[in-house]
């Protein structure tokens, strides 16, 4: 069973930094792709990050070289370390499963989903 939980949002400023996590207590997460989803109020969903169950890595554009993808095989988690907020990245973040091969950024492609925490970045 996949239920996934993210935790880990708030509120921050711009130029700070946010960890979110995203937990399973069913099945290994490492069985699945992993996916980081976000959607802001009026845009659609965006794909933000990827780690597949092999190990490869995916970074949307919008986030490269500011955001890390990890999984905690032992804690069952995987974690979204953002550095560098920018008001941008203000959005409702989701966390999703795939359990088959897929296109990471298709948000359709997943399986499972987490409710999603809420970033804001604001001064």
């Amino acid at each position: 069973q996949v239920q996934l939980v993210e935790s880990g949002g708030g509120l921050v400023q711009p130029g700070g930094s946010l960890r979110l996590s995203c937990a399973n207590s069913g099945y290994p997460l490492r069985r699945y792709a992993i996916g980081w989803f976000r959607q802001a109020p009026g845009k659609e969903r965006e794909g933000v990050s990827c780690i597949t169950s092999d190990g490869k890595i995916y970074y949307g554009d919008s986030v490269k070289g500011r955001v890390t993808i990890s999984r905690d095989n032992a804690k069952n988690t995987v974690y979204l370390q953002m550095n560098n907020l920018n008001p941008g990245d203000t959005a409702v973040y989701y966390c999703a499963a795939a359990g088959g091969p897929h296109l990471w950024y298709l948000d359709y492609e997943y399986d499972y989903w987490g409710q999603g925490t809420q970033v804001t970045v604001s001064s």
